[in-house]
């Protein structure tokens, strides 16, 4: 039920050893045992990119990497931080001056982030002081979420160790907000997924109110993960953060042109609710009101009847204000088309055809393409291994996560997997000497795993 307050499962240490061991790194680091261990999944977002903070649906399931966090609540009032991974520095802070930079996404801050989001919630004066040990399964800068799954874990530890309940649904609203103290300005499906995923099904994700529906996965195929080892840092990037303001901007001069108040709409779902049309009512309008070539500030102030210092102080951000041209037409068709496929997807798998991995595998192709050509937001890397899957027996395959680097998700019927991983392997990893060296974590099958929840041991 996604209602309720994550779990918290007794569990005997000596059958988990990954708990066991860092128990152990925690008594050597602390010199005492920890008293609970919260776990936040990483995502894999099988269709729907870019559309989240646009107020669209999105269809991820949660995977089996995660974040693992060991903790210690403590009397002073001090939150001390440590991880597993001897290349994350260790950082220490009072919990009452919480101070997260913008500038260097470290991974502290995002922790930071899920303690702040937490403190500022229940207005938390005197919030419990902390030692936690940091265990971590998820590639980092792949598109699998592994920062907000910090953030959640973080907002699951801090709720945990100060003796407060909240909702699943809460839980990730709260942390969909505070990731933005890093400068993300994401939609929300990390976060949603982290807490709300159940094992053994996908979620379709609808936000506003946030509310998710399981979507059972046809059997006869596995969804396999591949990196492209490039690395993408969102919040260290303005890439993302433009597109966000591309779709707002988008947002306003389809408004404007149908006569809706247009300063009063932030996302280009508003624009088809107001209107009361379809998605593809909506993908028409786009080539009516909308011209391919990109737009300058000019034409836009021009196209809303403002002057460019109310377009700079009113409607663009701060970190947006030298950005000079802007991509509308080619962010909005991608993001109606994008959350017609995630509906379509999700028909196809409640209604079960005979030819469901067919008609799955054609809709993950087209996000890509729309991904590539429309949004921009993949790269030469993924373009290439999106390739090699469907060369060697993926029914589809696209980029997941923000793109520009991170992963793809691949459709595979499950009797045609080996020799799929193994083709990939050498196709893609095998002929360049720095994939090689990562290639263990990077290709993967995995299954739809289950939420954000706590242990303690039995």
């Amino acid at each position: 039920m996604a209602g309720d307050s994550p779990s918290a499962f007794p569990v005997q240490l000596v059958e988990q050893p990954r708990l066991q061991k860092l128990k152990e790194m925690f008594i050597s680091k602390f010199g005492s045992a920890p008293k609970f261990y919260a776990r936040a999944p990483g995502r894999v977002n099988l269709i729907g990119e870019h559309i989240d903070y646009c107020g669209y649906a999105v269809l991820p399931m949660a995977i089996e990497q995660d974040i693992l966090i060991a903790v210690e609540p403590v009397q002073t009032q001090v939150v001390q931080l440590a991880n597993t991974n001897s290349s994350y520095l260790d950082f220490s802070t009072s919990v009452n001056n919480i101070q997260i930079n913008k500038t260097k996404p470290q991974w502290h801050n995002y922790f930071l982030c899920g303690l702040k989001g937490i403190q500022e919630h229940f207005g938390l004066n005197n919030p419990t002081g902390m030692n936690c040990l940091l265990d971590g399964t998820i590639p980092p800068s792949s598109g699998l979420s592994s920062s907000s799954a910090l953030v959640c874990c973080a907002g699951l530890v801090t709720l945990r160790a100060n003796g407060k309940t909240l909702s699943k649904v809460e839980l990730a609203e709260i942390c969909t907000k505070s990731e933005r103290y890093i400068g993300t300005e994401g939609g929300g499906m990390d976060q949603s997924i982290s807490f709300l995923a159940e094992e053994g099904t996908a979620k379709l994700i609808e936000f506003s109110p946030l509310r998710a529906t399981d979507v059972r996965l046809p059997s006869g195929a596995t969804f396999v993960i591949a990196n492209s080892c490039v690395e993408m840092n969102k919040a260290a990037t303005s890439h993302y953060n433009i597109r966000v303001m591309e779709c707002r901007l988008a947002t306003k001069l389809l408004s404007k042109s149908k006569g809706l108040e247009w300063r009063k709409m932030l996302r280009l779902h508003d624009v088809q609710t107001k209107l009361g049309v379809s998605l593809e009512e909506m993908l028409t309008i786009v080539e009516e009101v909308l011209h391919p070539e990109p737009y300058s500030a000019e034409e836009i102030c021009k196209c809303l009847g403002i002057s460019l210092e109310e377009l700079h102080s009113q409607i663009l951000t701060q970190n947006m204000q030298d950005v000079s041209t802007f991509k509308l037409y080619q962010r909005a068709k991608h993001v109606y088309s994008e959350a017609a496929r995630v509906l379509e997807f999700q028909k196809i798998c409640s209604e079960a055809p005979a030819n469901a991995l067919q008609l799955l595998g054609e809709l993950m192709k087209q996000s890509h393409i729309s991904c590539r050509e429309m949004y921009e937001c993949s790269c030469p890397e993924l373009d290439r291994l999106v390739d090699i899957c469907l060369q060697f027996g993926a029914i589809g395959s696209r980029l997941t996560g923000a793109g520009w680097g991170g992963c793809t998700v691949s459709m595979v019927p499950t009797d045609k997997l080996n020799t799929f991983l193994k083709n990939v392997k050498k196709a893609y990893y095998q002929t360049d000497g720095q994939r090689l060296a990562v290639e263990n974590n990077s290709l993967f099958a995995t299954k739809p795993g289950r939420g954000a929840l706590v242990f303690v041991e039995a």
